[in-house]
């Protein structure tokens, strides 16, 4: 599966624990938004973002990344040696891909950039696809779970499902912004293939095993 690098959002502000503030920092990353390749979906319409219309299917195998700052102030302790920190959106660089299971849903996966060491909470990720309130993932109903170091090669993965409604109804959207839920520094926003259909979406909790990460499995 191909990567590439794209280039992070203008700096803004991702306050999803506060819903007024996090539409007016999505709104800003909409306006912004770069284009960073092809994430994919599998249930998408044809037309643009913001519309009201039917969700089809496609399919993409091309993944994005996009990579944050080398690590927020206090990521070292100035001689070189790395400092444990909750992890931020900018201590990480995140990859979407396109899954077929569950009617299809993007998988995130989350490294921290080099020489961060930081702890992941084990909460869902802040992750909308617009500015509208209702494009906000909520969590897909787990127990939060264990905090989650990420150093080096150890990953963790979060699954965002779209649409969670059995009908044709939702709107459609071009983009998926990703950032870590509660942290105020830059979101990054990845510009879809093709427009998704978008009615309650849900984010899994961050977990090392992608088989977890899968909403609504079992």
């Amino acid at each position: 599966m191909r990567t590439r690098r794209a280039t992070r959002s203008a700096r803004l502000a991702l306050a999803i624990t506060a819903a007024a503030a996090l539409t007016a920092t999505l709104t800003a990353c909409e306006d912004e938004v770069v284009d960073n390749g092809a994430a994919g979906s599998d249930s998408a319409g044809a037309g643009g973002s913001d519309r009201d219309g039917d969700g089809g299917s496609g399919d993409t195998t091309e993944d994005e990344t996009a990579e944050g700052d080398a690590g927020r102030d206090g990521s070292g302790d100035g001689e070189g040696n790395p400092v444990e920190q909750s992890c931020g959106t900018t201590d990480l660089t995140f990859t979407v891909s396109t899954e077929t299971q569950a009617g299809g849903y993007f998988l995130v996966t989350a490294q921290a950039n080099e020489g961060v060491t930081c702890h992941l909470e084990g909460s869902y990720p802040g992750a909308a696809f617009g500015s509208a309130e209702e494009s906000h993932a909520g969590p897909a109903g787990h127990a939060v779970g264990d905090t989650i170091k990420l150093s080096g090669d150890a990953v963790a993965y979060a699954g965002i499902s779209p649409k969670t409604t059995n009908d044709d109804h939702g709107v459609e959207y071009e983009q998926l912004i990703v950032g870590i839920l509660g942290d105020e520094s830059d979101p990054v926003s990845f510009r879809l293939d093709e427009p998704v259909l978008v009615d309650q979406p849900v984010a899994t909790n961050w977990t090392t095993d992608p088989a977890e990460a899968v909403p609504f499995s079992k």
